[in-house]
């Protein structure tokens, strides 16, 4: 079992990586966007190709990011009828969602995806747009981050398996965040026990 947490810690960081990195796309795309519409108001042209730009970012942004929402347990649930079993039975629920539904389903795309992928390379195929870019780019995202979202979800089995053995921490916990006015209480009191042991 030990072996198989390593191997989720490895994921973890992996995907942890990607999606703080991927969201800086969501910069990218915003600039993109607001180039685009200064050019097409000032100057009464626009570009297919900034359009599809900001396609393949939200793309990248939405197929990148989902591992990463996973291991942060911030994905979508029916808390309201979870919230009501006990923890160890959320975890059951949990380890047989992701191994019925997540997994298989995961799978299928990536598997018809990637011929897809493979297809659009080889052939060069090109968006049907003026000046629009070339479509495998776009077309490897899906099989990248449904792979990427295969690997998050056997981690979360692993975790699962690991808690319902006594062996690790309870993966579903979300982490605890500070709200502004906390964080701003937090920064006041540090300040003030500074200021005390200054004086």
């Amino acid at each position: 079992m030990q072996a198989l947490l390593k191997l989720s810690g490895l994921i973890d960081r992996m995907n942890t990586l990607i999606g703080r990195s991927a969201v800086w796309l969501v910069l990218a795309a915003v600039l993109i966007s607001s180039v685009n519409a200064v050019v097409r108001k000032v100057f009464n042209m626009s570009s297919n190709a900034f359009l599809e730009m900001q396609w393949y970012l939200f793309a990248a942004v939405f197929l990148l990011c989902a591992p990463y929402a996973l291991l942060k347990n911030e994905h979508v649930r029916i808390d309201v009828i979870s919230g009501r079993f006990s923890q160890r039975s959320r975890v059951w629920m949990e380890l047989a969602g992701t191994l019925l539904f997540l997994l298989p389903i995961a799978s299928i795309v990536l598997y018809f995806s990637w011929p897809v992928f493979l297809t659009a390379l080889h052939s060069g195929e090109v968006s049907p747009n003026d000046g629009g870019l070339a479509l495998w780019p776009a077309r490897l995202l899906v099989p990248v981050g449904f792979l990427l979202l295969i690997l998050q979800a056997f981690s979360q089995a692993f975790k699962c398996v690991g808690f319902l053995g006594g062996a690790c921490a309870d993966p579903l916990q979300k982490e605890r965040k500070l709200t502004p006015e906390e964080e701003l209480a937090e920064a006041i009191r540090r300040s003030r026990a500074a200021k005390g042991g200054g004086g």
